[in-house]
């Protein structure tokens, strides 16, 4: 289904003001420095092998004390070692777990960026006005199981796929979207940054852009391309594609919206009541220069 114009229109803005309220974004250059180094080639559906463009990681530096400083990022980083990786595997959810979801949640609802989305989605009549309510609603779209895998018990979340990756059969990776993850399993070595991904007939990204698709290794299996945001706070990603997932009754719903300098195409997949994944793809930046 075509979306109107205007509803794009309209998103475009809600997504602008999110970008300015997002006061926990990191600054590039000043609290990390990112190294984009060469454009990645093509991988093959289903082969695990990628010449390798970036001999150093993607991430030279992250202030992580100022990561620890700020509330959102803290809890976000205690809830990325929560998940069993592979689908097919059922996880359990310990009451600590449980806990620590809460808090994270409890945390983004203090910021400007989820307490704007809260009221837009309320006005809207998709989310309740009562902010305990609005909290359950965030709970289940991105924290309640379910089965990706039909073979085994409920064995995936929103959070878990778009936020932390997970594995399909040890042959492909589903997921990791989010920039403090893919630079934490960098630092453990446990990811290879391979090169960066751009249209032939699009300018080159900077180390200044907010927005990237990258190639990469996790654990031995290649992801061909993934679109992942750079620097900013979870909350903000929480908000845009909860924004985007309530707004649309879609199975799979793509919107392009210009936020900041970027052209973006926004896609989230419903997996029933639940955000199946989500991401960005960068489609260009800096395109008035």
């Amino acid at each position: 289904m075509a979306r109107s114009q205007q509803a794009d229109r309209e998103l475009t803005e809600v997504l602008n003001q999110l970008w300015i309220l997002d006061t926990n974004r990191l600054r590039p250059g000043t609290d990390y420095i990112i190294s984009l180094q060469g454009k990645a080639g093509y991988v093959a559906q289903g082969s695990n092998y990628a010449r390798d463009r970036a001999r150093a990681p993607l991430f030279t530096y992250v202030n992580e004390d100022k990561l620890k400083s700020i509330e959102t990022y803290l809890h976000f980083v205690n809830l990325l070692d929560n998940y069993e990786m592979s689908t097919g595997v059922q996880e359990e959810v310990t009451s600590e777990e449980l806990k620590e979801n809460r808090l994270f949640i409890d945390a983004m609802m203090e910021t400007a960026v989820m307490k704007f989305a809260h009221g837009y989605l309320s006005n809207k009549g998709q989310s309740p006005s009562d902010c305990d309510q609005f909290k359950r609603q965030l709970y289940d779209i991105w924290f309640r199981l379910y089965h990706r895998d039909r073979s085994g018990g409920k064995d995936s979340c929103g959070f878990e796929h778009v936020f932390v990756g997970e594995t399909k059969f040890g042959r492909e990776i589903l997921g990791l979207h989010n920039w403090v993850q893919f630079y934490l399993q960098e630092k453990h070595d446990h990811l290879d940054y391979k090169g960066y991904k751009a249209r032939a007939n699009k300018n080159t990204p900077d180390e200044d852009d907010h927005v990237l698709n990258l190639q990469f290794s996790w654990k031995g299996l290649v992801k061909p391309v993934g679109g992942v945001f750079i620097g900013v706070s979870p909350e903000f990603e929480f908000a845009l594609f909860t924004i985007i997932f309530l707004m649309s009754t879609e199975k799979r719903t793509s919107v392009e919206v210009k936020v900041d300098e970027y052209l973006l195409e926004l896609i989230v997949y419903r997996n029933g009541q639940c955000i199946g994944t989500s991401y960005p793809k960068l489609l260009s930046s800096n395109q008035w220069d």
